[in-house]
């Protein structure tokens, strides 16, 4: 054993001119000894990886996002293909191509490619990736939970003339898991919905944030990401307990060969009540298109983007990447072609310094969703009044994510806020995520669930309102609506377009007047804010 280590540190060394790789891959807790190392991972082990390749032309593709977003350009809202974008900043073909040799020389096996060339998904045993990598994979003691974790124990690099970006898959030390799920039995004596014991339906919250009947989300879909896979028969159960009809089509995508069913242990919650959520708010929808993957993110996220067939999408779930920026090229590429991706805050209040589930919520690319307890005018009634919620996730960046440009105009961070002139402020907006709502889910139904879980699959139904709105009168879908959403916000119609909600807290921050880090810009106030980002 000791020789056949020395022999592999030798392979090491001599693959010291090889590409490193550009993002950050090494926990720090590895770095700083917070995870004492117990072995090797077994050489025959399988793991799944998604290689990602850098864009091309980035400072390029960054002035075209202004240009995108910008009302008095020429280019506005004159969204890519993802033709378009892979000929302009996607990586070349034959840099594509050359990195799936780099895979199969070293032993791996690719199981799947992408039209936009940005990521090739592979699997192999950890011997062949520690060849092809240069790196030891080691088994750890997770220092915050009781399990251990693989990781290497030193940044990759390839041994190719092709610069890579990012290789996920190469730890577990962050589970993702849904950012915000309660569950409370005890039925509030406030609660005002229309379902069994007052909780709220899915179409409580389109009556109360929408209060029309003329837009459903017709010729618009949602896109959902789920780690886990689903059971369509929870979700007819749900439209038929409520006496609801279901004319939306579910359609499952396995993005990296992962199972779309939930079976044995596997729990749907959080899986199914996002597809009842999203169809609730539009139910005219063609479809919904749930993207699973048991291990990868980036899997889903880039199949969302190659597909380019849903312009608003939904996360519920969090996690803690080794680096933050690993899917912005993704995102970017979300921005260019029109697509809009919602994220669940949280469910913990006020974020900490060192958070493991804000992520991507505190990402400057996405829509940081946050969560408010709403009062309705009686049972299917309209909106009456709303708070901050309790447990909203809301505060300053903490991955250290640049404060982005829509949040740097005057009048957005104040000392009344407490926001950070320095670092992204989350969240943007907010919906009812308090522990009131009804759902159907591993066969059963129940009342008292909440959390911004709720609220990220809403706006995104929202939007499809929206766009469908906006398609009719020729002018096409949103795209990534943070920019209009903070112009309207600091801007004459702010009270006609958000219900502004100036009470409650999420521990730190309290939700004021305007911006704050507890709701955002607030909820969406009916046809006001669809006429708004829809004229």
């Amino acid at each position: 054993m000791a020789l056949s280590f020395v022999a592999f540190l030798s392979m090491v060394a001599g693959q010291a001119h090889a590409q490193g790789v550009l993002t950050r891959h090494v926990r720090p807790e590895i770095t700083a000894g917070e995870a004492p190392l117990l072995g090797r991972l077994p050489a025959d082990e399988i793991l799944k990886l998604n290689i990602a390749l850098p864009l091309r032309n980035e400072a390029e593709l960054d002035q075209l996002l202004d240009q995108l977003y910008d009302p008095n350009s020429s280019s506005f809202h004159q969204f890519l293909s993802v033709e378009e974008f892979t000929d302009r900043f996607g990586p070349t073909q034959d840099d594509y191509a050359e990195v799936i040799r780099f895979a199969e020389r070293n032993g791996l096996t690719v199981t799947g490619t992408f039209p936009n060339r940005m990521v090739v998904n592979v699997t192999g045993s950890v011997r062949n990736i520690e060849r092809a990598f240069g790196v030891v994979m080691g088994v750890y003691q997770h220092p915050t939970e009781q399990r251990t974790f693989y990781s290497t124990d030193r940044e990759p690099i390839a041994n190719s003339p092709v610069p890579l970006w990012h290789v996920t898959g190469l730890d577990n030390f962050s589970i993702p898991h849904p950012i915000s799920l309660h569950r409370e039995s005890e039925v509030k004596s406030q609660t005002t919905g229309s379902g069994p014991n007052g909780y709220f339906l899915g179409s409580d919250m389109r009556a109360a944030y929408y209060g029309g009947t003329s837009l459903s989300g017709s010729g618009q879909s949602v896109g959902l990401l789920e780690f886990a896979g689903y059971n369509y028969a929870d979700v007819t159960k749900y439209f038929s307990k409520v006496g609801q009809k279901l004319s939306v089509a579910v359609n499952g995508i396995s993005t990296d060969g992962s199972s779309l069913s939930c079976t044995g242990s596997c729990d749907d919650t959080e899986q199914v009540l996002d597809i009842e959520v999203a169809i609730s708010m539009a139910p005219g929808m063609s479809q919904v298109r749930v993207y699973v993957s048991d291990t990868s993110d980036v899997s889903i996220f880039n199949r969302m983007a190659s597909d380019n067939i849903s312009k608003s999408l939904s996360c519920s779930w969090g996690w803690s990447p080794a680096d933050p920026s690993s899917d912005d090229p993704i995102f970017k590429e979300f921005s260019a072609q029109g697509q809009n991706l919602f994220v669940a805050s949280g469910d913990s209040g006020a974020y900490k310094t060192r958070s493991s589930d804000v992520y991507p919520a505190d990402d400057a690319y996405v829509t940081s969703v946050g969560g408010t307890d709403l009062t309705t005018n009686g049972a299917g009634g309209s909106w009456k009044s709303e708070t901050g919620w309790s447990d909203s996730g809301g505060g300053i960046s903490p991955n250290k994510i640049a404060i982005p440009g829509y949040q740097k105009t005057a009048g957005v961070i104040t000392s009344g806020n407490k926001g950070s002139t320095t670092y992204r402020n989350s969240p943007d907006v907010a919906a009812e995520a308090n522990t009131d709502n009804y759902i159907c889910y591993d066969g059963t139904c129940a009342g008292g669930w909440g959390g911004t879980s709720f609220a990220a699959p809403r706006w995104a139904g929202y939007l499809a309102l929206v766009n469908q709105q906006s398609v009719a009168n020729g002018k096409g879908t949103l795209g990534f609506i943070n920019p209009t959403l903070y112009s309207i916000g600091l801007g004459s119609s702010y009270s006609t377009d958000f219900h502004d909600i100036t009470s409650g807290s999420n521990g730190t921050y309290s939700a004021i007047k305007g911006f704050d880090l507890v709701t955002g810009w607030g909820s969406p106030n009916g046809t006001g804010l669809i006429n708004a980002l829809a004229p």
